[in-house]
């Protein structure tokens, strides 16, 4: 039987992110890539076995193997297992602009992939400058910390960005002494410390983001607890970060409000992900635009310096692009965004997600898009924050999403 030629015929039409296996009933099997690389999938194989899986650490673990023996079943190509033994890697569909989704890396992989891991040091590590100038370079008075346990990572590299850009200042401040400087002052300068602790603890148990609409609310009120005096009452800024912030529902309910307690100046929370402004519909449940907190922010922005009228226009555009062909179709949601910079849409953001009560000033700082593809550079698919969807479909999806937003649909929109 020719695999190879099957999967050819069959996956003509595909659209999506996927990594498809299969056993066939006469012994040969096979596995298959989207064309955009879009789902990540390794493989290994010897004499006795094949092994695919969608993470490379998975196979190393329960395999006992090392890095460099795991392979990447490469996009648009088919892992084929003939009953044999024989295992070939044929191309089967015209390889696109690699397209592997950078929010599954941010945060669903295990961080135990080396490239994963020095991935997410380097998202934090590439925000230190606009962290510090957030604080006014006052080291003295901020705590560095971040919300566990996905964000652990990132704030490794955070802290090491932060100490690269205080040494400047320290060798700065020691050059400025000349020869006047005696060692007092030389060694005030070289304790200038990053203050980094763990503040907010959570419990293991819980995680909300894949936890379902009506328990979720009822989750984040106490999956948080915090380490009380640590912090300088009303002195201390508090930069807290988070490997992504999709609805803020958490940030309100839980972390924000239990910081709070600790009676900071200042709290900062810094996501190590842009902005997410657009639906996913290529394996991560994200199709309503409703629940996405810079969606609302920019909403409330439209609304209140009287722009309701974009969003009927987008509206009827997105209902007019459903009567074209897929392939002629445009994503007019980005439309909405276009009256806002960045740092007003953040600052909006700020204010909905500090709830009634909460005395410190609140303020939100996002990963750009730019930096994305520094710290992910052979990982472009960034579709979540600038609406650049891999495949047709996803352009499809987006207005469709936008158009069940407008009509209080909650269904998926694919």
């Amino acid at each position: 039987m020719d695999i190879k030629r099957i999967l050819t015929r069959s996956s003509r039409r595909f659209d999506g992110g996927y990594v498809i296996a299969g056993l066939i009933g006469h012994g040969d099997a096979f596995v298959l890539r989207d064309p955009a690389g879009i789902r990540p999938a390794f493989y290994y194989h010897d004499d006795e076995i094949c092994v695919v899986a969608s993470e490379r650490p998975a196979l190393q673990t329960c395999l006992d193997i090392r890095y460099f023996q795991v392979k990447e079943l490469q996009p648009g190509s088919a892992l084929i297992i003939k009953k044999n033994g024989e295992i070939t890697e044929e191309n089967i569909k015209e390889v696109t602009e690699r397209k592997s989704c950078t929010f599954e890396r941010i945060y669903f992989s295990r961080g135990t992939d080396r490239d994963i891991y020095l991935e997410r040091k380097n998202l934090g590590r590439l925000l230190a400058p606009r962290i510090l100038e957030a604080v006014n370079h006052d080291f003295d008075h901020t705590i560095f910390s971040f919300i566990p346990n996905t964000a652990e990572v990132s704030f490794f590299g955070l802290i090491e960005g932060l100490n690269e850009e205080l040494n400047t200042i320290k060798t700065q401040q020691i050059a400025a002494l000349e020869d006047k400087g005696d060692s007092a002052a030389v060694a005030q300068i070289l304790n200038q410390r990053v203050r980094s602790e763990k503040l907010a603890v959570k419990d293991e148990k819980l995680r909300t983001f894949i936890a379902d609409d009506g328990s979720r609310n009822q989750l984040v009120s106490h999956i948080y607890d915090v380490t009380y005096g640590i912090v300088q009452n009303e002195v201390d800024t508090i930069v807290l970060i988070d490997d992504s912030i999709v609805r803020g529902t958490t940030l309100r309910d839980s972390i924000i409000y239990i910081l709070s307690k600790l009676r900071p100046k200042r709290i900062i929370i810094v996501s190590s992900a842009p902005q997410i402004r657009y639906p996913d519909c290529y394996g991560i449940d994200m199709s309503r635009m409703s629940e996405f907190i810079a969606f609302k922010a920019t909403i409330d922005l439209l609304q209140e310096s009287g722009q309701q009228s974009l969003i009927d226009e987008v509206y009827k555009l997105c209902k007019e692009e459903e009567l074209k062909p897929l392939e002629k179709m445009v994503n007019h949601v980005k439309k909405i965004y276009e009256p806002f910079t960045d740092e007003e849409i953040s600052a909006r953001i700020a204010k909905l997600v500090t709830a009634d009560g909460i005395l410190p000033q609140v303020d939100v700082i996002f990963q750009t898009v730019d930096s994305l593809h520094v710290a992910c550079p052979n990982d472009k698919g960034d579709w979540y924050f600038t609406g650049d969807y891999p495949t047709l479909g996803g352009v499809r999806v987006v207005n469709r999403a936008f158009i069940n937003y407008i009509e209080d649909v909650k269904e998926r929109s694919y």
